[in-house]
């Protein structure tokens, strides 16, 4: 008996270090996404600038430069789009790993605490059941709170994200149907 406690004081620690490397491979993981993700597009506004002033120093009247202001624009806004998209994307991926591990070690945690009340109820003296049972009853109440909480959030999530993706289906959109404003020429 004497041996199973630094065994199980061994196994909890090796738990611990092991979520603590799945969340920093997540953590890096995640800023490596973020970097490449800035990179390219630091690369694709200096390509499209480069290209936005040649197509700017070929104008000839005013009417080529609003035509131009206007296709210029459009593409301008849906990679801003598409950018924002991708961050909320590996925001939300590594959100989701994240609260897996969580998740894992709370369920872990209260196997711990399941199997403590047990030895204890075990070995308690007489009458204290009704001690014992009140404590799981609280434990079973937390776990449902906990539960309905967690649900609660992942549905919050998923409306925001439908929400995002409207909002940004409906910029596109709204760019891609903006007309080039005629402008009369005067002679």
């Amino acid at each position: 008996m004497s041996y199973a406690i630094p065994e199980q004081f061994a196994a909890s620690n090796k738990a611990y270090v092991e979520s603590l490397l799945t969340i920093a491979n997540t953590a890096f993981a995640s800023a490596e996404r973020f970097a490449a993700l800035n990179l390219n597009t630091a690369r694709s506004v200096l390509e499209d600038s480069v290209t936005s002033a040649k197509s700017l120093l070929a104008i000839k009247d005013v009417q080529e430069l609003l035509s131009t202001q206007t296709t210029l624009a459009k593409p301008t806004v849906e990679k801003f789009v598409a950018y924002s998209r991708s961050v909320y994307e590996i925001g939300s991926q590594t959100q989701e790993e994240l609260t897996k591990v969580f998740e894992a070690q709370y369920g872990e945690l209260n196997k711990t605490i399941g199997t403590a009340l047990d030895k204890a109820a075990k070995s308690a003296p007489a009458g204290s059941d009704v001690a014992v049972a009140a404590v799981k009853s609280a434990i079973a109440a937390a776990n449902s709170a906990y539960d309905s909480i967690n649900k609660a959030a992942k549905q919050v999530a998923e409306i925001a994200e439908a929400n995002v993706t409207a909002a940004t289906n409906a910029t596109v959109k709204a760019v891609g149907s903006t007309a080039t404003p005629k402008v009369k020429k005067v002679a």
